[in-house]
This record gives C-alpha cells, sequence and structure tokens, in this order.
C-alpha cells in the first residue's frame, strides 16, 4: 500500500518539458561537518581546555572559519547549498539552533538551502556544555525536533517524505530533483552517537520509487547523504566500515542502476571523489567533501550544466584571528592521527616489532594528511616509507600496485553525470 500511494503521488510531479525555461547552469555549494558549537555552550576554563585537546579543535577559531565560509558563499550567491550532515557538535539543541540562524542571511538572499542530518545530531544521549572545570548535559533534539528546526532548509519544502526517515525529496526546477537520504542509525542510540550508517529497507524502496519516476519523466536526480556510499580507499570496509553504509556494494548497485549519477557526502572529514560502476554498466560517483572543523577546512562549489558537472574546491587558510589556523590544524591533525594510529596497532595478542609499527605509523599519518586533502600523490619518503615495511614484512613493494587515491580527480573535475 505504502509504495502504491507513494507511485500514484509521483504521477502527479511535474514531467519534464523540452519548451520549460529553467537556469542553464546550476551553481551548487556544498559544506559539511560543520559541528557548530553555539558560544552559548562554551566558555574558558577546563572542561573546554579538555575538549579541545581531546578533539583537536579550537572552536572560537571554528567559529571564524565558519563565518569565513558563509561569507564567501554571500559573494558566490549560489542558487543552492548542501549541508550534508553533522551540523552540531554533539546534537546540542542549542547549537542546532545557532546554526538555523548562521544559515539565515545566506538564505534570505536568495539561495536555497538543504540539509540532511549526522550521526552527531539526532538522539545523541550526552550533549554537552563546555563551562568551568566540568563538561555538563543540555538538551538535544528528537526526529521531529530536527525536522522543524530545519523546515525551512529542505523539510517544509518536500513534495515526498519517508516515513521510515527523515528523507525527503525536493524540486529544484522541472528537470531536477534532490533526494536526500538519511542513513543515520539514531533510534538504536544508548551512549554515545553510533557512528556507522544504515539505509532502511523502506527507506531505500522508497528512494528507489522516486528514481524510477524520475527516469520516466527525464528528470535528473542529485543525491546527498551523510555517510559514504562507497569505498573512498582501498580497503575501507575493512579498515573504516563506520564510514560507509551497511552493504554498501548491493546499495550503491541499486541506486547506480535505478539511475542516481552522482551523491554528496560526508562523516569521514575528507575530500575525496570516487567512480564505482555497477555490474550493469551504470557509474555512481560519491562526491564526499571535508569537514570544516579541522584541515584541510574544505567546501565545494559547483556548475551544473546539462549533464555536465565541474567540481571546485576552496579552501580556509587563515581567518582574522589566526593568519595560520591551516598549518596549525594540519599540525594538529598530525599529532591525532599519530595517537590513534598508535593506540590501534598497541595489539597485545599481535605483537609487532617497534621499528614495523613505527615505521607504519608514519605511513598512516601521511596517508591520512594526504587523503583528507584529496588528490593523493606519492613522493620519495612516503615510497621509501612502504619500501621498507614491505623489506620489513618479507615482501617486495611493487610501487605500481600501490593505489593511492581512486579515480577522478578529487578537487578540481569535470564530471559527466548520468550517461551509461
Amino acid at each position: 500500500m505504502r509504495h502504491w500511494l507513494l507511485s500514484l503521488l509521483l504521477c502527479f510531479l511535474p514531467v519534464s518539458n523540452c519548451l520549460a525555461v529553467v537556469p542553464s547552469t546550476l551553481k551548487i555549494a556544498l559544506i559539511t561537518d560543520v559541528h557548530y558549537l553555539s558560544p552559548q555552550l562554551i566558555k574558558e576554563g577546563d572542561a573546554l581546555k579538555a575538549f579541545e585537546a581531546a578533539s583537536g579543535r579550537r572552536t572560537r577559531e571554528l567559529h571564524e572559519v565558519l563565518d569565513e565560509v558563509l561569507a564567501a558563499l554571500g559573494r558566490e550567491k549560489p542558487d543552492i547549498l548542501l549541508v550534508t550532515g553533522d551540523l552540531s557538535n554533539h546534537g546540542e539543541l542549542a547549537s542546532h539552533s545557532g546554526f538555523v540562524e548562521k544559515l539565515r542571511p545566506l538564505q534570505n538572499a536568495g539561495t536555497r538551502i538543504y540539509v540532511i542530518p549526522g550521526n552527531h545530531d539526532i538522539l545523541v544521549p550526552d550533549p554537552k556544555a563546555y563551562k568551568g572545570s566540568v563538561s555538563t548535559p543540555v538538551k538535544g533534539v528528537t526526529p521531529d525536533e530536527f525536522a522543524r528546526l530545519y523546515g525551512d532548509f529542505g523539510y517544509d519544502e518536500a513534495l515526498l517524505r519517508d516515513d521510515a526517515s527523515l528523507s525527503y525529496m525536493v524540486e529544484i526546477n522541472e528537470k531536477i530533483w534532490l533526494l536526500a537520504i538519511d542513513s543515520n542509525r539514531y533510534n538504536e542510540q544508548h551512549s554515545t552517537s553510533i557512528s556507522g550508517g544504515r539505509i532502511r529497507p523502506e527507506t531505500l524502496e522508497w528512494a528507489l520509487e522516486i528514481l524510477r519516476k524520475a527516469r520516466e519523466k527525464e528528470v535528473m536526480v542529485l543525491g546527498m547523504m551523510h555517510h559514504g556510499l562507497v569505498e573512498h580507499m582501498p580497503y575501507q570496509e575493512a579498515f573504516f566500515s563506520d564510514y560507509l553504509i551497511e552493504d554498501w556494494r548491493q546499495q550503491a548497485n541499486k541506486l547506480a542502476d535505478a539511475g542516481l549519477g552522482v551523491i554528496f557526502t560526508g562523516h569521514f572529514h575528507a575530500n575525496d571523489i570516487t567512480l564505482h560502476t555497477s555490474p550493469a554498466g551504470n557509474p555512481i560517483y560519491d562526491i564526499e567533501t571535508a569537514s570544516l572543523v579541522q584541515y584541510p577546512f574544505a567546501y565545494r562549489v559547483m556548475q551544473l550544466q546539462g549533464n555536465e558537472l565541474h567540481v571546485n574546491t576552496r579552501f580556509v587558510t587563515s581567518i582574522p584571528g589566526n593568519p595560520d589556523v591551516e598549518n596549525e590544524s594540519r599540525r594538529r591533525l598530525e599529532t591525532i592521527t599519530r595517537r590513534v594510529a598508535q593506540n590501534r596497532l598497541d595489539i597485545p595478542w599481535v605483537p609487532i616489532p617497534e621499528e614495523v609499527k613505527n615505521n607504519l605509523i608514519e605511513m598512516i599519518v601521511q596517508l591520512h594528511l594526504m587523503h583528507v586533502r584529496g588528490d593523493e600523490t606519492t613522493n620519495p619518503d612516503l615510497r621509501e616509507s612502504i619500501r621498507l615495511f614491505a623489506t620489513m614484512m618479507g615482501a617486495e613493494a611493487d610501487m605500481e600496485s600501490f593505489a593511492f587515491d581512486f579515480p577522478p580527480e578529487d578537487k578540481e573535475v569535470l564530471l559527466t553525470i548520468g550517461v551509461k
């Protein structure tokens, strides 16, 4: 009954018309993983210092970074702005309310804004304020409250809403629809947010029905989702499965075969574009964008004309309060990456020689720093590290076999969307 009704509703949506007057070019901006933390929730003290030390963030600087990006987008005047999740630091109502107000000027200037939640946005069990000596609990938001708060940013405009999630569809113009997929697992959370993502079976069927109707009407569909739809690096499913949706390959194949040619994602805090082709030969691009809370402070400004999408990446390198914010943030990310790699390799029941471990840690640090910025390339030091590691492990290093970056390019590229 649910899908029969959806099909009926889709029949009454506008049919593409070759004589319809639509914008010849659609300018699309994209930001993600803003993790906005309201100034109302912070104050200098031990609690804030502990949070910033653990996260590698400088909260007051991040407010300036966001202001720089929104001011730049105000000058760019994009037709639409997509925000692909993790809008708040950790689900605080005050942060969501503050972020809404941050977006208002751009919306009032004529840019249509569309958001989708991330794993740090809804029903987070432990949202906090960081004031004084210890952090304190604050109010979070429910799914219904999220949709109301961001009603002006997609939910009130939606032509269709999914009953099983906060997914929705809006019409950008007569020839383009936006399909926003909620891939979060907030209803399962107990002690903290669940990082991994999943497209619910009901949501997938809802999305596939929309894509089938879009194909009949010769409408292009743009997708957006917080979690990655396809792998962005070798063995990501094995080592970083929380940054992909469950059963990603099958889900990507179904969406590609139904006609979805591109999906905009975030979550991994990395700047990467990957092309996946289904067994039936249908391509889909996953355009993942880096976060605005850490190096490299990236956002996208894209031009869509017909089936051609020109992707351009912008970076915040300085702010009024810190002209060296890019380099300082890079050093902090390097420190945190090294710490995380060290902890993950300290496995008592899998002894690793210290020399091998140190070499592996340095490889991980270098590769991660390159991956988050995009367009990874080898360098002599990295090649030597890989060669030494392979030698230590009793193997030969064939550098031609190492795939550092899946095609296409990540920062500046012209993509053809939706053409087999």
